[in-house]
């Protein structure tokens, strides 16, 4: 598979499909045999922003990953006033797959997304994990600003249209996700930049899930999570502050696991580190 593939959102070894879902269509990746995983990226991403992670872990399972409501391939979602919707459908999708039950994995806005699911159909999600999750530090008036500010401007989109130019530029690379992105942006690989510019030029709706976003506060439900759950932090996010982690390994308690000299998006920055952190984690699971 090409850069032009990835550039295009598609997944390595995996089969694009569509699904029309009640008042949604969604695309989305299979691929991989074994027990079920479902990974869900974050706000203004897409299924690729997995390019690293996915085809890895579908060694080992049969892997569903989905481009959210009104991000990437996937119509926008309409009049959603929670996050309840978008775990809906994800959990319709893969009921759709018959992937269920299944470990849930979500990155930062889909971290949230993965615990809303794990909420409401509790039976459906035999095991959690939260990548630098969203939820509490986006609940302040300031993030509020900056993720309004962020949905309208859309500055991921205007990237997008230099993906190729940002891939092969070490300076580019720090201009586009320095700082909130990553610790290390020289070593994101061409197919992660890729992978994590290939959203932004087709989104259609990311301002709806931002405002559920910064509603939602899991905090107080996340006593009734049932099911083993696994924490995974870059030690220097510094858009998720590594302190949401230790609540949330502690409200949850799980185990926290902290990727040393690694920014918010651990799964681009670290993807070897990630896969080995979940393979380690579900085979206690299932021990």
């Amino acid at each position: 598979m090409g850069s032009e593939d990835v550039r295009n959102g598609m997944l390595s070894g995996f089969d694009e499909r569509f699904a029309d879902l009640k008042d949604v269509r969604l695309r989305y990746y299979v691929g991989g045999q074994g027990p079920a995983l479902i990974l869900i990226h974050g706000l203004s991403g897409a299924a690729s922003n997995w390019v690293a992670v996915a085809p890895k872990l579908a060694q080992r399972f049969r892997v569903l990953v989905p481009d959210l409501p009104g991000h990437g391939g996937s119509s926008p979602l309409p009049a959603a006033v929670s996050l309840d919707p978008y775990a809906a459908r994800v959990a319709e999708l893969a009921e759709m797959e018959s992937l269920l039950p299944a470990t849930v994995v979500g990155h930062s806005f889909g971290g949230l997304v993965a615990l809303r699911l794990a909420l409401r159909r509790p039976d459906d999600v035999s095991a959690l994990a939260l990548v630098a999750a969203a939820g509490i530090s986006t609940a302040t008036r300031r993030v509020q600003r900056l993720l309004a500010i962020s949905s309208f401007v859309r500055p991921g989109r205007v990237y997008s249209r230099f993906s190729a130019h940002v891939a092969r530029s070490v300076p580019l690379k720090y201009l586009v996700f320095g700082y909130w992105g990553a610790s290390d942006p020289a070593a994101l690989t061409p197919a992660v930049v890729e992978g994590l510019l290939a959203g932004p030029g087709l989104h259609t709706d990311t301002l709806t899930a931002a405002r559920v976003l910064v509603q939602d506060d899991p905090r107080l439900d996340l006593e009734h999570v049932q099911c083993p759950t696994l924490v995974l932090w870059g030690a220097r996010d510094h858009q998720v502050p590594l302190e949401d982690g230790f609540e949330y390994a502690r409200r949850l308690r799980a185990e926290l696991r902290v990727v040393a000299d690694c920014g918010h998006l651990v799964i681009g920055e670290r993807p070897e580190v990630c896969v080995a952190a979940l393979e380690e984690f579900l085979a206690g699971v299932s021990a």
